[in-house]
Formats: structure tokens, C-alpha cells, sequence
């Protein structure tokens, strides 16, 4: 079950209050209500509020100063502008400055539905960016070959108005490097407006991008910007492009390469200038050789394209995300973990990772919340990844190697790993892993050499000299459990 939004009303008319909170409590939100704009800042201080629906004019704290105020505490909040109708043009400014939406008084209330319901879904997409650590650059944690390589495109790229396409896998980080592209470019002042194109009905898209006139459509009963308006002389990030439909790859086409469009039921033509990033997990240009994605519209996205490594290429920054996951988690779930017992993090090295950084921080938090000494083990991991770490198929136990077979590991679980030296830590871990798989392949085959050897897919002699360099006892014995038959 999805979690439940929190709306936080502010408004100093205590009957217009009273009166949508009692609407959207109707739709299933937990509403909070503030008289002021400085009475909202305090319950944005103290409690979780994840959209903001606000009077634009207020005694003390308006409803301006309130949206610049929460911004700047919670960047990426969706606030939604309450208006009577002599102050639409201030609350469009609004829109300038970062508002999610505005809503005209009196409001209709199927409007008031259909606004709050998509600034909740926007907050539900929200990806939280990790907190900024100076010796890490544009938000990104490693260090490993393939991170640097995409950290010099960065700083090539990012002042110029060129297009860029970000590629990769889902969870890779596709929306920070968009946010570093805008952050360290001259538009940096300017609104970086991000929209989910997966996450936006087919036959809204056109109306979200480019905005509609008062009557375009049922329930159009006012004029509304798109988001192409919004990012007027900022930058656009549309995500997941590759989920665009056909129709309006064409529309898209024009407003990159003309810088203009007009709303859905208008007439009129606006310009603006905008700079577009866009991301995809799909391979485009396959796409468009295949016919389902116009072929004219990849080559002018791609003009500078960024393609994010998978987390299984770059496992050498493991060790530090796992460190920088460990303190966040410490922190906001009030632990105090000093890292992983080896075993633990062979496991982790030995994932393929489906899910890249997303999943990994997703571990580590469970590590963290359920670990009841000083390291996260493989107990507190899950039971599918230390399978899946496994050649054999085998769960992890937490007893590795022990129990007459002749070949023992040392106690790899009670040995905590510890931060020093990158590559002391990758050669420390590599050996633990490569301990750890052996042990579980001569387990598996109740101590013999020659199938063990076999499953792992090497060579017997070259199983033997691993054993010999990694302290196993048994290393010289034909065959831990007796003769083959």
C-alpha cells in the first residue's frame, strides 16, 4: 500500500481552510493547516509535508515569500498556488519561481482533485539526492574509471546550451547528472524544471509539456503554462523520453529545433529558450532503427550523449557508498554502525546489482535498521542477494566452511571490515570473496577437489594453488572427502 501524502494547507481564511481540508481528507491525504505563511514554515520545520497548497496573500509571511522559504528548505516540494482572480498574473510569476501549480478561487473542486493528485504523484517520483560531501563531485560517490569518465563530459558539457542524453540503467543516477549539468552552467539562476514522462498519461503530455487555454478540454476552466513555459531561460529535464508517443515526437521535434509551440487550444505562438536534457533507460538508437522512435528526434537529443554505468562496472566504488549509506542511515535511523563484516561485503561485491545504487542504498538502510551490533552481516541482508552472490545457489548461512570437510575459512563473519586504502580494501575484499566461494563449492560437493574445481570452472591444480595461497587447510590433500569412485 502506498503511504499516505501529506497536504499542508495555509491559508488565513479559516473557513477556506476548514473547507479543503474536509475535500482533500475526502480523497484519502492527511491534511495539515496553517493560518500564515510563517505558521506553515514552522510545520514545514518539524513534520513531513509532502505538497504545499497556499493563499498567495497572507498577513506577514505571504504567500510568495512562503514559496521562496520552502523551496530553499525543501527543494523539489510541489506548492501549489491558491489565487483570486486579480493575482493569476503574480501567481504565474509564481510558477516562474518554482510553484508546482496555481488554483483560482472560487475553485472547483474536481480541479482542486486533479491538481493535488498529480503534485502528490510528483512528490512520490521525487528521487532524494545524497547529500553533497566535498570530496565527491556533482553528488556522485566513487572514483572508479567509469565515474571519471562521465565527470570529464560534465565539465565540458555543462556551460554550453547543448542538448544532452543521458543513458543507463534504472537507478544509476540519471536525474543528479541532469542536476549537474544545470548547477554548473549559466542558467544555474534559472528554474530546472524535471518532468517523468512515464509517469504522465499519453493524452496529458501534450497539455503538460506546452500548457492549454481556458475550454481546450473538459475541465481546462482556466489558462495553464506548460512545462516548457516554466523553464523559459532554465533548463528542461524530461525523463524517461523514450516513453514519449509517436505524435508527439514530432511536436517535441519542433520545439527543440524552432523554440517554440503553441498551447493545446491556442492559436498564439510562444518562444522560449530552454535548454533540454533528457534521460533513458532504453537503448534509443536501436529504438529509432527499428521505426519506434523517430530517427530525426534521437539524432537532436543526443547531441551530447552521457551514458551512466551500470553499478556491476563500477564495484569499485562500492566501499564508499556503502560508507556514505551507513552514516546517512545512521543518522536519520539514530545507529551508530561502523561498517560490514567481510562475508557481508563479499556478498555485496559479488551481486550483479539489477537495481544499482537505488537497490544498494535500499540494503544498506534494511542493514542498518535491523543490525544489532556494531557491523551490518549477512543476517541483516537479503536472502535473495546472498543467494544470488552464490555460483552454488546455496543461502548463505552464516557459518561458512566449517564442519568436517577438511577445509576450513577463518571466521570471516567476526572480522569487521574496516575503511583504509581503496585498493587495500578491493584486495582484502577479492580475497574474502574468492575465500568464501571456494568454501561453498567444496560444501557443495562434500569436499572434492576435482567437482569442485568443476562448478567453480577452473582447473583442478588452479583450485588447489587458490587454496594453498588463501591458508586452506586440506590445500594438498587429493580430495578433502576420500577418492573419487
Amino acid at each position: 500500500m502506498a503511504a499516505q501524502r501529506t497536504i499542508l494547507v495555509a491559508d488565513d481564511e479559516a473557513n477556506i481552510r476548514k473547507v479543503l481540508a474536509a475535500t482533500l481528507r475526502k480523497e484519502g491525504y492527511e491534511v495539515l493547516t496553517a493560518a500564515d505563511g510563517a505558521e506553515a514554515l514552522q510545520m514545514l520545520e518539524r513534520e513531513r509535508v509532502d505538497v504545499l497548497l497556499t493563499d498567495l496573500r497572507m498577513p506577514e509571511v505571504d504567500g510568495m515569500e512562503l514559496l521562496n522559504s520552502a523551496l530553499e528548505a525543501r527543494p523539489g516540494l510541489p506548492v501549489v498556488i491558491l489565487t483570486a482572480h486579480g493575482t493569476v498574473e503574480t501567481a504565474k510569476t509564481a510558477l516562474k519561481r518554482g510553484a508546482f501549480d496555481y488554483l483560482e478561487k472560487p475553485f472547483d473542486r474536481e480541479e482542486l482533485r486533479l491538481i493535488i493528485g498529480k503534485a502528490a504523484a510528483t512528490a512520490a517520483l521525487n528521487i532524494e539526492e545524497p547529500e553533497p560531501f566535498s570530496e565527491h563531485r556533482y553528488g556522485m560517490i566513487g572514483n572508479s574509471p567509469a565515474l571519471e569518465e562521465v565527470f570529464r563530459t560534465i565539465e565540458k558539457v555543462a556551460a554550453s546550451p547543448s542538448t544532452v542524453l543521458i543513458t543507463g540503467e534504472s537507478g544509476t543516477g540519471k536525474e543528479l547528472i541532469a542536476a549537474a549539468l544545470h548547477r554548473h552552467s549559466p542558467r544555474a539562476t534559472r528554474p530546472l524544471i524535471k518532468i517523468n514522462c512515464a509517469a504522465i498519461p499519453r493524452d496529458l503530455l501534450e497539455s503538460e509539456l506546452f500548457g492549454y487555454e481556458r475550454g481546450a478540454f473538459t475541465g481546462a476552466v482556466g489558462s495553464k503554462p506548460g512545462r516548457f513555459e516554466l523553464a523559459d531561460g532554465g533548463t528542461l529535464f524530461l525523463d524517461e523520453i523514450g516513453e514519449i508517443p509517436p505524435e508527439m515526437q514530432v511536436k517535441l521535434l519542433r520545439a527543440l529545433q524552432e523554440h517554440e509551440f503553441e498551447r493545446v487550444g491556442g492559436v498564439s505562438t510562444t518562444r522560449v529558450d530552454v535548454r533540454l536534457i533528457a534521460a533513458t533507460n532504453q537503448n534509443l538508437e536501436e529504438e529509432a532503427r527499428l521505426g519506434r522512435f523517430r530517427e530525426d528526434l534521437y539524432y537532436r537529443l543526443a547531441v551530447v550523449p552521457i551514458a551512466l554505468p551500470p553499478l556491476r562496472d563500477r564495484k569499485d566504488d562500492i566501499p564508499l557508498l556503502v560508507e556514505h549509506f551507513i552514516t546517512k542511515y545512521n543518522a536519520r535511523l539514530g545507529k551508530s554502525l561502523t561498517g560490514l563484516t567481510d562475508d557481508a561485503m563479499a556478498c555485496l561485491m559479488a551481486y550483479s546489482w539489477p537495481g544499482n545504487i537505488r537497490e544498494l542504498e535500499n540494503v544498506m538502510e534494511r542493514g542498518v535498521l535491523f543490525a544489532e551490533g556494531d557491523h551490518i552481516g549477512t543476517g541483516e541482508l537479503p536472502a535473495a542477494l546472498r543467494q544470488a552472490s552464490s555460483p552454488t545457489g546455496l543461502a548463505s548461512g552464516g557459518e561458512r566452511g566449517r564442519g568436517g570437510l577438511g577445509v576450513t575459512s577463518p571466521a570471516v563473519d567476526a572480522k569487521p571490515t574496516r575503511v583504509g586504502p581503496l585498493k587495500e580494501i578491493i584486495k582484502q575484499h577479492t580475497e574474502t570473496l574468492e575465500r568464501d566461494l571456494i568454501c561453498r563449492a567444496l560444501e557443495a560437493t562434500g569436499g572434492n577437489v576435482t567437482k569442485a574445481a568443476e562448478k567453480l570452472d577452473i582447473s583442478r591444480k588452479t583450485l588447489q594453488n587458490k587454496m594453498k595461497d588463501l591458508r586452506l587447510r586440506g590445500a594438498d590433500s587429493d580430495d578433502a572427502a576420500g577418492k573419487e569412485t
